[in-house]
């Protein structure tokens, strides 16, 4: 735990506000290295030390959901209502936070004890998934959350909550997410009309000597279709691992809640969150905005891009194939990428976030050089392949306002050549991309989340 004489003005403020909500002492205070700023802190309050959370504000334009008291609200509502949650002390204003109980565990179910601990844990996540699911959504929408009606409604509960963000922050066309959105407006399971509470997010959760403590990271929370939370923690399984086969896990969530897993209707729901996660980075990566963790936006949005593509295709029923790899990149700036790179790692640190921030910088770095390499080939395939859908095109930039166009009024029969289309283009990226940090997440998405 950092000295307290080293807070720096921002940790201040955040102790004073602690001090006041529990009538306590702070005796510590670590910030979490990450991209997000948190802290854990001690607290001797009438004689117990109390360990604390401090969930803050991303200070990006990447969320649709930006007040942090909405998450606090939902975490109260779950906790008083039985579902393992941290408990919330109140919030602080400036900088705005969430002051919340520490919870043990982790998160890793690799570190279970037993196989037999593992796969209880993964129950244990289920039957508190049901147990959300089966609250009255009028203890929501008594805070604040809105209450979809309909089956168009409650299918695309994600994708209402985040066009707005996607709109003012679109600077430049974006084929691939609006086709998404066309097809799914086109296929909304009409069938599908009973809201429930959801995470929306799910797959998150802290456990201790085989027992979860609390689910988290509840801010994209919402209420919509509960399969969406089955096909958001098979997403999740693919690189944080729930502790059990996701398919044993859909057939224990039919058996705990009495509702039948309807495959088709999960995927449909793998389609909505990959699509609104692609929208939430576009404004990011299209026009980024200082201070944004940058480096960590582009190695999510080339996996989501991937996601939403394996997704789009078990949908429609397409069989992808992989495109030739590309032919040797240009070294025309060889010299200066080296040269960058070499002061670049030369900077010193002297703590975690510094180290952490060099890191960035250098990730960055070896993406700029990659794609300097292989940008021409790239420009290149991607103009000569939609030549059948929008003709020839002089420039990337014309392509893409053409296409975008394109996608939004095709019809149905152009769904599985515009599905391949995009996947040949984002493959080859991928694949120029698979020896650096910022390709690492998008090589190890599974094609299938329900395999």
């Amino acid at each position: 735990m950092a000295k307290l004489e080293l807070l720096d003005e921002t940790e201040i403020k955040i102790r004073n506000c602690i001090e006041t909500l529990v009538g306590g002492t702070v005796t510590a205070m670590e910030r979490q290295v990450r991209w997000r700023p948190s802290w854990f802190v001690d607290v001797i309050c009438r004689g117990e030390t109390l360990k604390l959370y401090v969930r803050g504000d991303r200070e990006s334009d990447v969320v649709p959901f930006p007040e942090l008291k909405r998450e606090a609200d939902i975490l109260s509502v779950l906790g008083e209502n039985g579902i393992p949650a941290p408990r919330i002390y109140g919030m602080c204003d400036d900088p705005v936070a969430i002051i919340m109980e520490s919870v043990p565990g982790t998160r890793d179910v690799a570190s279970a004890a037993t196989d037999e601990e593992r796969r209880d844990v993964a129950r244990q996540y289920i039957d508190a998934l049901v147990a959300m699911h089966n609250l009255p959504v009028e203890k929501f929408t008594e805070i604040g959350i809105d209450l979809p009606q309909g089956a168009e409604e409650i299918a695309q509960a994600g994708i209402k909550a985040y066009l707005p963000l996607y709109q003012k922050n679109k600077v430049a066309p974006e084929p691939l997410i609006e086709f998404a959105m066309r097809w799914l407006c086109d296929n909304v399971p009409q069938h599908r009309t009973k809201p429930s509470f959801i995470a929306f997010d799910a797959g998150q959760f802290l456990f201790d000597q085989g027992e979860i403590k609390a689910v988290y990271d509840l801010e994209f929370a919402m209420i919509g279709d509960p399969m969406t939370d089955l096909a958001t923690m098979a997403m999740r399984h693919s690189y944080e691992p729930t502790g059990e086969a996701i398919s044993v896990l859909c057939d224990y969530y039919a058996e705990v809640s009495g509702v039948p897993v309807e495959e088709a209707v999960v995927r449909y729901h793998h389609a909505v969150f990959s699509t609104v996660a692609c929208m939430q980075f576009a404004g990011a990566i299209q026009n980024p905005k200082p201070g944004d963790p940058h480096d960590v936006y582009l190695e999510w949005d080339l996996a989501l891009r991937r996601t939403l593509l394996n997704a789009l295709a078990k949908n429609v029923g397409v069989t992808l194939q992989t495109p030739a790899k590309l032919l040797e990149p240009n070294k025309r700036n060889q010299s200066l990428h080296s040269m960058i790179d070499d002061m670049a790692a030369s900077f010193e640190t002297h703590n975690e976030l510094q180290q952490a921030s060099k890191e960035c910088v250098l990730r960055l770095l070896d993406y700029a050089q990659i794609m300097d390499q292989y940008a021409d080939q790239l420009d290149e395939l991607a103009l000569t392949e939609a030549v059948s859908f929008v003709g020839k095109c002089e420039s990337m930039p014309e392509l893409q306002q053409k296409l975008e166009e394109f996608v939004q009024q095709a019809g149905a029969e152009h769904d599985q050549e515009l599905i391949q289309y995009f996947h040949n283009q984002l493959t080859r990226k991928i694949q120029v991309c698979s020896e650096i940090g910022i390709g690492r997440s998008a090589i190890h998405i599974e094609d299938d989340i329900l395999a």
